[in-house]
């Protein structure tokens, strides 16, 4: 599986933005799939997951609210949608594909990564 996020920029606080990931490769429907993101010097770290379906999501505590995560798997994307961000919000973002079934996700569980997006958010 081969994925491309797209979608980053600089947006001020309080702004929306959409984050999109397109998928290649066969059998992404059954790939439980996250966004992770990496602001400088830090970890990367858990941003929001869905399984296979759609059914189930999982956000970190940071974004719960303001994040929303979905998935079209007849287009093998998935977008991640960001309202009321804040500069803490600011890193790279990437998606990520696992076999893991399960929404809950770490950088560890993740077998496929795309490249990253950068989300910068002004104060």
């Amino acid at each position: 599986v081969q994925l491309q996020a797209s979608g980053g920029g600089l947006v001020q606080a309080g702004d929306s933005l959409g984050l999109s990931c397109a998928a290649s490769g066969r059998r992404f429907s059954s790939y439980t799939v996250g966004w992770f993101r990496q602001a400088p010097g830090k970890e990367r770290e858990f941003v929001a997951g869905i399984s296979w379906s759609g059914g189930i999501a999982d956000y970190a505590d940071s974004v719960k609210g303001r994040f929303t995560l979905s998935r079209d798997n007849a287009k093998n994307t998935i977008y991640l949608q960001m309202n009321s961000l804040k500069p803490e919000d600011t890193a790279v973002y990437y998606c990520a594909a696992s076999t893991k079934m399960a929404a809950s996700l770490s950088p560890g569980d993740m077998n496929y990564w795309g490249k990253g997006t950068l989300v910068t958010v002004s104060s």
